[in-house]
């Protein structure tokens, strides 16, 4: 296949066999899969070809814990101080907006300067942010406290950003070249354990916030500090460097690489189907309480604990029970900071884990790995069905309309586990097509492109968030007396039907993806035939070639024995 100034296409076709190499751990034994390949084993930190992604996946994963942290620091303590969900969504306006710029930004950094600049400058500036949240002061107005945490949390977006940046582009740089199949399960263990500390850190937050602000932030600044070292002495300085014609600002747009312009749409609207319910009025429904419990009708004393329900707090000017956050609404089941960062954090870990194993316990098992445009396709679209279920439950079943507690938390777990597992299978293909896609040259410029669309989606995502759960809710509520404040049960079914149509757009949008050429399977079962494979008599004879075949049966109940060419004998091919 011709190119520019006569140059050759390389066509690198993965042939999957008992022989393909396995990553057996998050530091397992690489198995070689040809007589040419380099017989790697004992991953570590010892090992120089692979000392690279272990230090940047502890720098990551510490990071991570912090990351997570400081998004229910800042949501559950302005909760309590009477934010409402849609001011709480523009406090992150800027942490989500940095992630736009600083994807651009940190991919030319990267090209230019190497991943080890921008993973240190990534913690430092989160060091910086947290400083940052220790001057929050009570005695300010919303507008001046709204204005100071939404400038702080600009520092954290960037700091992610910058440090996700290593985090993502290091498997590309360790992974050889077409080794399609290792780079998917190297890709989803990093991605689904950083999501599970990140999980912790959504745990650790709420629950170090229970005991003192102060201890919260202290506690996770000294985790970054000791992330830093490792960054700063165990790096070489050009890792992940580029050509420097590859380092302009037009290669950060990469406008020439289609699929993964398509693909970067349709990751905007993946990620805002999550963030559309998930990090503002989720966390503000669980923690609001029931909006018939509040007023005079409910009298209270400071000496009784039980006397106001839970989410309730006992106003001892008044002696009656009232709504901590009149802004946040009323009308759901009430619970403590601590169980609200166990829930959203739960959902986190179980995100996570299901991403690290997405290549073996579903991918693999249903002959989908190494991935392409329609398994994400069909992944894309199971994903509107939790969504879609919760919207119809929320808005009308029983147990939400008569205020059934128990069987509305237990609703909320079942859905919102369906959607982890669901999602993190998508996210986890998503991250593998992203490295598959980018162009081994320029790789941290083509992934920062990528993940500029993923911060525009949460962006989009959580401020509609705030705007359909602070106002789909209806009027306020009639309780004679006291003003509870919205009813944000229909709230949070808006923000759930939000974020179906945005999962049905990223599965659409991912249809103009080129890659199907390898096919469609569910188990034992072809759906769309490869159009790669040749027929035994058109195969060309090649001198030299390795002859190597592996043998597959055809899973459409024909039994036929369908003979896949080896990787040169395709590039053969192709060339001609």
């Amino acid at each position: 296949m011709a190119l520019e100034d006569g140059k050759q296409e390389t066509i690198v076709v993965v042939v999957e066999s008992s022989a393909d190499a396995n990553v057996n751990s998050a530091l397992g034994e690489l198995t070689a899969t040809t007589e040419e390949e380099e017989d790697i084993k004992g991953w570590g930190f010892s090992d120089p070809r692979l000392r690279p992604f272990v230090i940047i996946s502890i720098a990551y994963l510490l990071f991570t814990v912090t990351d997570g942290a400081i998004r229910m620091i800042v949501l559950l303590h302005a909760y309590n101080k009477n934010f409402s969900a849609l001011e709480v969504a523009v406090m992150f306006t800027l942490y989500e907006l940095a992630g736009v710029f600083t994807n651009l930004a940190a991919g030319m950094m990267g090209a230019r300067w190497g991943i080890r600049f921008t993973l240190i400058t990534g913690l430092c500036l989160q060091i910086f942010s947290y400083g940052l949240l220790f001057g929050w002061q009570d005695s300010w107005s919303k507008g001046t406290a709204m204005t100071y945490v939404t400038i702080a949390q600009m520092f954290a977006g960037i700091a992610k950003d910058l440090t996700k940046l290593g985090g993502k582009t290091v498997t590309k740089l360790v992974t050889p070249e077409g080794k399609d199949t290792r780079l998917f399960r190297l890709v989803s263990l990093l991605t689904g354990w950083k999501n599970s500390l990140k999980g912790v850190g959504y745990f650790l937050g709420s629950a170090l916030l229970e005991v003192s602000y102060e201890l919260a932030l202290g506690f996770m600044i000294g985790l970054v500090a000791i992330a830093l070292p490792f960054a700063i002495f165990g790096l070489d300085k050009d890792l992940g460097t580029a050509k420097k014609k590859n380092s302009s600002l037009k290669e950060i747009f990469v406008f020439d690489n289609y699929n993964l312009n398509v693909l970067s749409l349709a990751r905007l609207f993946l990620f805002a189907s999550r963030d559309f319910w998930f990090e503002v009025p989720l966390p503000f429904y669980l923690r609001s309480p029931d909006c018939q419990a509040l007023g005079p009708y409910f009298p209270c004393s400071l000496e009784d604990e039980d006397s106001c329900t839970r989410g309730a707090l006992c106003d001892s000017s008044v002696e009656y029970c009232t709504n901590i956050n009149t802004g946040g609404g009323c009308g759901g089941p009430g619970l403590n900071r601590v169980v609200v960062g166990a829930f959203l954090g739960g959902y986190i870990i179980v995100y996570g884990q299901v991403q690290s194993w997405t290549p073996q316990l579903v991918t693999g098992p249903l002959n989908q790995t190494p991935p392409n445009k329609l398994t994400e396709v069909f992944w894309g679209m199971i994903n509107c069905y939790p969504t879609l279920t919760a919207t119809i439950v929320v808005y009308a079943s029983e147990a939400f309309r008569q205020y059934k507690v128990n069987e509305m938390v237990a609703w909320l777990i079942v859905i919102i586990v369906a959607f982890a597992v669901i999602f993190a299978i998508n996210s986890s293909i998503h991250s593998f097509l992203v490295v598959k896609y980018a162009k081994a040259d320029k790789v941290a410029a083509s992934v920062g492109f990528y993940y500029m669309s993923n911060a525009l989606g949460r962006l989009m995502g959580t401020l509609g968030s705030g705007f359909l759960y602070t106002y789909a809710g209806g009027g306020m509520m009639d309780v004679p007396g006291y003003d509870p404040g919205y009813d944000n049960t229909r709230g949070l079914a808006a923000c759930f039907l939000a974020g179906t149509l945005s999962s049905l757009l990223a599965a659409v949008i991912t249809i103009w993806i080129k890659d199907e050429d390898s096919g469609f399977k569910c188990g034992k079962w072809t759906l769309v035939e490869p159009t790669e494979e040749l027929e035994d008599s058109d195969q060309p004879e090649i001198e030299g070639s390795n002859q190597k075949e592996s043998r597959e049966t055809r899973c459409d109940g024909s039994n036929k024995e369908v003979i896949r060419k080896s990787e040169e004998e395709f590039l053969a091919q192709a060339q001609n």
